[in-house]
């Protein structure tokens, strides 16, 4: 798998990346964050150039520096989460409460909402 994320209004770019596919993509909804001293669960959605909102992907890969881990990623701008306290807002790269990551490492599956 590639990914690279262009420098753009959701988050900072990130060079090109390599990374060996050990599980197919699902899309994912919710995971759970570390927002402080607290762990909440949070919206994710990826971004697209432009602004557009794409479902986000979380998947088992193999970093040669990292281990093996999730990965989860999204369009050419990256991801974004929101806390689902503020779920009923729509996606928004100018809202507050919001935040964007060019993508994100996890390592436990269980602290995942995937649809279906």
């Amino acid at each position: 798998m590639y990914l690279e994320v262009e420098e753009n209004p959701n988050c900072e770019g990130t060079p090109l990346q390599v990374f060996e596919d050990l599980s197919p993509p699902r899309k994912v909804l919710q995971m759970k964050l570390s927002l402080g001293e607290e762990r909440v669960l949070c919206g994710v959605t990826g971004v697209e150039k432009e602004g557009v909102f794409v479902p986000a992907y979380a998947q088992k890969v193999s970093d040669s520096g990292g281990g093996i881990s999730i990965l989860v990623y999204g369009g050419a701008w990256g991801i974004r989460f929101k806390p689902v306290a503020h779920e009923k807002e729509p996606w928004d790269l100018s809202n507050p409460h919001q935040w964007g990551e060019p993508y994100k490492f996890y390592g436990d599956e269980k602290d995942f909402v995937f649809e279906g």
